[in-house]
């Protein structure tokens, strides 16, 4: 009963979305303040039916019921209880379920929370977010429903992917869709604010904290997502330019230019159509990410490649939202004010670039990623991998960075060159200083690299150049999260620079006993031995890793055996050692009696993974610093009406 519960669950949910969407177009058109008073509950209740029905799911995951078509196709009775509880969401319909879930408890946090919109945006706002989870609703009740059953049914089901059978898959997906989740709030929150024409500083500040919790969220996302590529796939890369890779890209290069463009909307009362804009692009990138996994045409490990009629539908909702939200753009568009002018020697006109910018790469990444799709649909095949992202990409962010070390060094509104040229000496000394002594101490490494490592030692120092002369316990939580963020680009830049700059790779066939010499390392395979985990075996390597005449450090990369499904993998084995990670895989035994072994030294590659969750930290600041300010004015605000 548990499946025909959250069947139901989900269809009551659905329901409720179709009412509040009348209540909103009722509560619009004839100013019904007891209509528009229902849609609160109606949104709360809606978000919690919803997650009930990922509740059920769930339940029928770890019970392993395989009388549910996608327990047993995605589930083992063997498997430990982690991959039952995450393998819920490691499939295609139970990851949409998740996604709706988050979409559900978003609008109702929406109508529990939100107090500063003005009534009728905040009714629009809502029928909007109704209006998108509905598309989905009907998506899963109709072409993908996680509930159906299986008859008859078998006794321990196919088993999960076991490239998702990781740790990583309990934390990765969730903080996605929460990330995508918050670009499609920001996306209802325009499309209210064009209906009811009311865009400006209340609406940006409102909307707001979404967009910075949909960031951090992405930011969390992808820096997980990077790591666990990293070491699971065994191929010691850090990032592939893999088109589902790209599809978690594209959403945090426009959330990131929406959250740099709203927070000039919400402070200084500029860029009113370029934010509404953003928020209409920012949401797209998700549902085009999520056509791009789902759809069926791609081929990849991270994709939930499923039959073309799926794709189709999720297509036609991405084409009736965002073409629904251009056109009401372009409709609206004229009625929205300008706000206030600036110089473009100005921080707000360094945002107008550093989003520009970014609108540029997003652009580059989006054409890299649909090229070959499209060739492919035509009947030429054809690759765009790392080299076109490399040499394409590479330089626009480089440019990127530079702008966003100068821009928090500007004053608002208008500034002088000379002013600006004298606070940036210091980032400048910075970034000449690193390159020459990279470049005396390293040799030539590339200009990409080189250029990167000095960029990055120039943005460090200009990250926490606000701070100087301040009282640092003074200093607002909005201040820190901005420095704290920079900070952690220029360190995950220094990270990637110095790892492709830098990285020793060795490939060798040995004997037992033999030694492996790579970047000062001495590796010694000791031995290989058969090992059995909960629902697979293994060929597990001894691997002695000696730095000079310290005690030896073991490593036990391992070869993995599934049987349900068939699949073969290579876990790797990583020591993280001083100011870098040896990264060790164990290959096939050869006809000879030789064992392939794969050795990498990557110097600094850590600093890539610190700096995302350093960017995350200061996004969790900003959206804190800006609540706990809004909280204080609202106090104040009661205390003067108490008082009077």
């Amino acid at each position: 009963m548990t499946a025909e519960f959250g069947l139901a669950a989900l269809w009551f949910a659905a329901t409720l979305a179709v009412l509040q969407i009348a209540l909103s177009v009722i509560a619009l058109r004839r100013g019904r303040a007891d209509v528009a008073a229902a849609m609160r509950p109606v949104a709360i209740i809606q978000g919690a039916l919803v997650a009930l029905a990922m509740a059920a799911l769930i339940a029928c995951f770890l019970g392993s019921d395989m009388s549910v078509a996608l327990v047993a196709t995605n589930s083992h009775s063997a498997k430990p209880w982690l991959y039952k509880f995450a393998g819920a969401w490691g499939n295609h319909e139970g990851s949409m379920l998740l996604w709706v879930t988050i979409l559900g408890l978003a609008g109702a946090g929406v109508a529990q929370f939100e107090q500063r919109l003005p009534e009728r945006t905040l009714i629009a706002t809502l029928g909007a977010q109704a209006a998108i989870a509905l598309g989905f609703y009907a998506f899963l009740l109709f072409a993908s429903n996680p509930f159906a059953r299986l008859d008859p049914a078998p006794r321990d089901g196919a088993g999960l992917n076991p490239l998702l059978q990781d740790p990583g898959l309990a934390f990765h997906p969730p903080t996605l869709y929460a990330g995508y989740v918050g670009l499609s709030v920001a996306f209802s929150f325009a499309v209210g604010a064009l209906v009811t024409r009311d865009v400006g500083p209340v609406f940006a500040r409102a909307m707001r904290p979404w967009v910075l919790g949909a960031w951090v969220f992405l930011t969390l996302g992808i820096t997980a997502g990077s790591y666990w590529a990293y070491y699971e796939l065994g191929w010691g890369g850090w990032w592939f330019w893999d088109p589902t890779e790209n599809a978690s890209l594209m959403p945090w290069l426009a959330a990131t230019a929406l959250l740099h463009s709203v927070s000039v909307l919400a402070t200084r009362d500029g860029l009113r159509a370029w934010t509404i804009m953003l928020a209409v692009v920012a949401f797209s990138m998700s549902m085009i990410g999520t056509f791009l996994v789902r759809s069926g045409i791609l081929t990849s490990v991270h994709a939930f490649a499923v039959d073309p009629t799926r794709g189709s539908f999720i297509l036609a909702l991405l084409v009736i939202y965002i073409g629904g939200a251009l056109a009401l753009f372009g409709a609206r568009v004229g009625t929205v004010r300008q706000g206030n002018v600036f110089d473009p020697l100005s921080r707000e006109g360094s945002l107008v670039v550093n989003n520009l910018l970014l609108s540029v790469i997003l652009g580059v990444v989006l054409i890299g990623t649909f090229y070959p799709i499209v060739a492919g649909a035509m009947g030429t095949q054809l690759s765009v991998g790392a080299p076109f992202f490399d040499q394409t990409v590479g330089p626009l962010a480089l440019i990127l960075v530079a702008v966003m070390a100068a821009g928090p060094l500007m004053r608002w509104r208008r500034d002088e060159a000379a002013a600006v040229i004298e606070r940036l000496q210091w980032p400048i000394a910075a970034a000449l200083f690193a390159v020459v002594g990279v470049f005396v101490l390293g040799g030539w490494i590339g200009v990409l690299s080189l250029a990167g490592l000095g960029l990055a030692a120039g943005l460090a120092v200009a990250s926490v150049a606000p701070l100087a002369k301040r009282n640092l316990r003074r200093a607002p939580l909005t201040l820190w999260g901005m420095v704290v963020a920079h900070l952690g680009v220029a360190v995950s830049l220094a990270g990637m620079a110095a790892s492709s700059a830098f990285t020793t790779e060795r490939l060798a066939a040995v004997y037992v006993g033999d030694p492996v010499r790579v970047a000062g390392f001495t590796v010694t395979l000791d031995g290989v031995r058969p090992v059995i985990g909960d629902n697979w075996t293994a060929l597990e390597a001894r691997l002695l890793v000696r730095d000079g005449d310290d005690a030896p450090l073991v490593l036990h990369p391992q070869v993995r055996y599934f049987t349900t499904p068939m699949t073969t993998t290579n876990e790797s084995a990583i020591a993280t050692l001083g100011g870098g990670q040896l990264y060790t895989v164990l290959g096939a035994l050869g006809d000879d009696g030789r064992w392939q072994l794969r050795l990498w030294w990557k110097p600094f590659v850590t600093l890539i993974w610190l700096g995302g969750a350093m960017i995350a930290l200061g996004g969790a600041l900003s959206i804190v610093g800006h609540q706990w300010r809004g909280w204080q004015r609202r106090r104040r605000r009661a205390d003067m009406e108490w008082f009077a």
